[in-house]
């Protein structure tokens, strides 16, 4: 006990004990278990590096320090040739018919948002088919097999790896159980838990939940490198001889699953770390840019460049900072590896004012109604700047992009708007394939098609909605 106090008291949390002596044998136990958990040393310095980095951002636009990415570092699927296009896929499918190819989902957050009590990924937005995000995703990946056997004669898996948290990894795993994996085999879906650091008050003191419980949170999607190394991930990639991961965000229903045509561009530029962008819909759409800050790769927020250089334009009228960052990553495994062992405590820690219940002076529990404290988070693009070279594709929104994030109510980015985005992308397929008309709601099955590809027998054809094309 002395010697767990002296090391409270060193780093000035000693109140952590403020109620021992009201707690049972029971609860003591839960409280040291807490605590011995931490290395304090290290957490009360991730409260100071992310309050400078949150103070950074609130007093110091970065104009100054911004730079577009450079023209040899990005290319556009609107503005590449068939024949190159064509290449890099081709390059993609080898990789997956060569079993290199594992895809990392992100999928830690809970449908609070959305008014749903459970994970995001089990959310079906409405579709004709009533399929949930986890079953279009493992169903892309299915057909993206069945695509790579076909062109390169050879059978690569690929493996699907499930970043949960505390409050979605129970039911996430019975949820993929009970549904057979969507008959992806059970040997290649690997769930695995992102960390949690304890949250603090404004003041930097670790705040308490309950008498004998410190309050935590998830440490952001950037806690992925960290739970990849200390859970074995990185090892099981190793073993399994994979060399390109796709990592991306589960509440993007459009998601082109380990798009061959992305993984081959990266792959053609020998890079370490890519990224998908798609072009911001208007100056101040508020999403994060891709660009250089210091000659460094980063994503900037909306909020940290002035509204001017927001709208700043070429000559031809497009946004100089144009690239919408839609957490739609590539990384090699070895980069991976190098982040994991090297990198990972370098990453920049950001500090999120949020409502936090608490335990008072008198021992009673608070649940407050304005913001009282701080959870530090990590973003998984705070990589980038660890990259030797980073590869920029920009794809189409329409085909590659649709979050959902709010319910109904919230008229964008929501269950409606994700299932129209859907329904008008397979309209544009089939019409394209050669159907004649297609009206009201009508689906392509993912197992059917991953991107329009096999539809060619709908010429000449007429659709009308609900209806599922299998």
């Amino acid at each position: 006990m002395e010697s767990l106090r002296k090391s409270l008291v060193d780093c000035g949390q000693e109140h952590l004990l403020r109620f021992w002596d009201q707690l049972s044998e029971n609860e003591r136990n839960e409280l040291c278990k807490d605590i011995l958990e931490l290395d304090l040393v290290e957490v009360t310095s991730y409260y100071q590096k992310a309050i400078c980095t949150s103070s950074c951002m609130l007093t110091n636009t970065l104009d100054d320090k911004v730079s577009p990415i450079p023209k040899g570092n990005i290319a556009s699927v609107k503005t590449t040739n068939k024949d190159t296009l064509k290449m890099y896929e081709k390059l993609g499918l080898q990789e997956v018919a060569d079993g290199r190819v594992a895809v990392l989902l992100l999928a830690g957050g809970q449908g609070t948002r959305l008014g749903v009590p459970y994970p995001k990924g089990m959310y079906n937005v409405g579709l004709p088919s009533g399929k949930t995000l986890f079953q279009l995703q493992a169903e892309r990946i299915l057909r993206l097999q069945n695509m790579a056997e076909e062109e390169c004669g050879k059978r690569g898996e690929i493996t699907w790896y499930i970043l949960t948290s505390e409050a979605t990894h129970d039911t996430t795993v019975a949820f993929l159980s009970e549904h057979n994996y969507f008959n992806l085999k059970e040997s290649n879906v690997k769930t695995f838990m992102q960390g949690m650091l304890p949250c603090f008050t404004l003041e930097g003191k670790i705040i308490l939940d309950q008498k004998h419980k410190i309050a935590k949170a998830p440490d952001g999607n950037g806690g992925l490198y960290r739970a990849m190394k200390v859970q074995g991930i990185l090892d099981d990639m190793t073993r399994r001889n994979i060399r390109s991961v796709h990592v991306y965000s589960v509440d993007n229903i459009l998601i082109k699953v380990a798009d061959p045509i992305f993984l081959g561009y990266c792959l053609s530029s020998s890079t370490d770390c890519g990224v998908k962008v798609v072009e911001k819909s208007s100056p101040n759409e508020p999403v994060g840019i891709v660009c250089k800050v210091d000659d460094t790769y980063r994503v900037v927020e909306y909020s940290e460049i002035s509204k001017v250089t927001a709208e700043l334009r070429h000559d031809n009228g497009q946004l100089v900072y144009n690239a919408a960052n839609i957490c739609n990553h590539y990384f090699t495994v070895d980069f991976l590896c190098s982040v994991g062992n090297e990198y990972e405590k370098e990453m920049e820690l950001h500090a999120a004012k949020k409502k936090i219940p608490y335990i008072d002076e008198d021992g009673r529990r608070n649940v407050p109604t304005s913001s009282n404290g701080i959870k530090i988070e990590k973003f998984v693009f705070d990589v980038f700047m660890f990259a030797k070279e980073l590869a920029v594709w920009e794809g189409i929104r329409e085909e590659d992009f649709s979050p959902l994030k709010n319910g109904d109510s919230a008229g964008q980015d929501c269950p409606s708007t994700a299932r129209s985005d859907v329904l008008k992308l397979h309209k544009k397929w089939l019409l394209n394939a050669g159907a004649t008309s297609v009206t009201d709601d009508v689906e392509v099955a993912p197992l059917l098609s991953y991107a329009g590809e096999n539809l060619s027998h709908v010429q000449g054809q007429s659709f009308g909605g609900p209806y599922v094309l299998e």
